[in-house]
C-alpha cells in the first residue's frame, strides 16, 4: 500500500518557526456532536448610538470621536502596554561567582513600555473589509504604512520603539469586544516572541543558502500550484505546507518586501486589492461573517543589520471555524 498524504498521519515541518505540526487527515471523516456555536447575523445598520467607535459617539473614557469620514486612528483608552511607566528593576538574587537562585532561573521578568493604537477601518459600523471599497481598504493601508514611519522616527531615549505589531481579531469567536470593524497596532520596546523565532529562522536559512527563505517558498509553491488560493502582481495567499488551522493562511509578498515601509502605491493597490478578495472568499465559504485573527509580520522598525535584512512582508490568517458556520476548532499543542 502507497503513503496517502490525504489519508494517513504524518508530520510537516515549519521553517518559519522551527516546529513540527501533527497531520491527520483522516480525523475530518469523524462524525461531531460536540459544541456547537451559535450563528449571529451579519450587522446591518451603518451606525450604532451605542458604539464606543462610531463617529461622535462617547468612548469609555468619555472622550468624543470625531466625526471621522475615512479610517480613524486613537490612542487606545485600555492599551496592553503603556509608555508612561516606571522601568523595573529587577533584584540582585545572586552576587559574583555564585550559582543562579531558583527565583532567578524560573521566574524571570521584564518590563514592557509601548504605545497601542485602535485603528477603526470605517466610519460605517456594518462594512469588514471584504465589504469595503479597495480605495477604502488602501486608506487601511496606508495607515498602517504612516504608523510604521511615525514611529521608527519617533524613537527616543525615552521611549524605543523596536517593533510594531499590527492584528485584527474579527468576530466574536475570536474574543473581539467591539463588531465595530476595527483592528489594532502596538508599538512595542521589543520583538514579540513569535515575530522573533521567524526572524532568527529566515536569518539562519539565508546564512545556509545564501537566499531567502519566504521567497524561496513562494517560488516552490509558484511551481507546484497546490496550495494557491490568490495571486496578483506583488502578492500571493496560499494554504502553507505547515498550515495548523483548518483554513489557515499565508499572504506574502512575491519580492522582498521588508515591511510596509517599502511599500509604494502599486503595492498599497495590490494588496487592498486581495485582502477584499481574500476576506470575501472566507465570508462565502460558509455564507457567514468569518472569524479570523490576522497578523502583519514584518521587519523590525530598529534592528540588527540581519534582523532587518532577512525579515520578508507577510500577514497570517487564522481562522477558528472548523466545517461549517457553527463548528469551532481549537489549537491544543502537545508539540507533536
Amino acid at each position: 500500500m502507497k503513503f496517502d498524504f490525504t489519508d494517513h498521519s504524518h508530520r510537516r515541518y515549519n521553517p518559519l518557526n522551527d516546529t513540527w505540526v501533527l497531520c491527520s487527515p483522516h480525523r475530518g471523516k469523524r462524525p461531531w456532536q460536540g459544541e456547537q456555536e451559535d450563528i449571529v447575523k451579519d450587522e446591518v445598520q451603518n451606525y450604532d448610538p451605542s458604539c464606543y467607535l462610531c463617529p461622535g459617539n462617547d468612548r469609555a473614557m468619555g472622550t468624543k470621536n470625531p466625526n471621522y469620514t475615512a479610517t480613524h486612528v486613537f490612542r487606545n483608552d485600555y492599551p496592553a502596554v503603556k509608555r508612561e511607566q516606571p522601568d523595573l528593576v529587577e533584584e540582585q538574587s545572586h552576587e559574583k561567582g555564585q550559582t543562579l537562585s531558583l527565583k532567578s532561573r524560573l521566574q524571570k521578568t521584564q518590563g514592557v513600555k509601548g504605545d497601542c493604537f485602535v485603528i477603526c477601518f470605517s466610519p460605517n459600523h456594518s462594512l469588514t473589509l471584504p465589504r469595503m471599497e479597495i480605495n477604502a481598504i488602501m486608506h487601511v493601508v496606508e495607515t498602517w504604512k504612516q504608523l510604521c514611519f511615525q514611529l521608527k522616527t519617533a524613537s527616543s531615549e525615552r521611549m524605543h520603539y523596536r517593533y510594531i505589531e499590527f492584528f485584527e481579531n474579527k468576530g466574536s469567536a475570536m474574543g473581539c469586544s467591539n463588531p465595530h470593524p476595527h483592528g489594532q497596532a502596538w508599538g512595542l520596546d521589543y520583538i514579540p516572541t513569535n515575530v522573533g523565532e521567524e526572524i532568527k529562522n529566515m536569518t539562519k536559512y539565508f546564512k545556509s543558502y545564501g537566499t531567502h527563505l519566504l521567497g524561496d517558498y513562494v517560488k516552490l509553491e509558484m511551481e507546484e500550484k497546490q496550495r494557491i488560493v490568490l495571486e496578483n502582481d506583488s502578492f500571493v495567499v496560499l494554504v502553507p505546507y505547515w498550515a495548523l488551522w483548518p483554513f489557515e493562511t499565508l499572504l506574502i509578498s512575491k519580492e522582498h518586501l521588508h515591511s510596509l515601509m517599502d511599500f509604494q502605491e502599486k503595492h498599497v493597490q495590490d494588496l487592498a486589492s486581495i485582502l477584499k478578495q481574500l476576506t470575501t472568499k472566507y465570508d462565502n465559504l460558509f455564507c457567514t461573517s468569518f472569524p479570523y485573527s490576522m497578523g502583519i509580520h514584518q521587519a523590525p522598525l530598529h534592528g540588527t543589520e540581519d534582523e532587518c535584512n532577512n525579515s520578508w512582508f507577510h500577514m497570517h490568517f487564522y481562522p477558528p471555524l472548523l466545517r461549517s458556520a457553527s463548528v469551532k476548532s481549537f489549537v491544543l499543542d502537545l508539540k507533536c
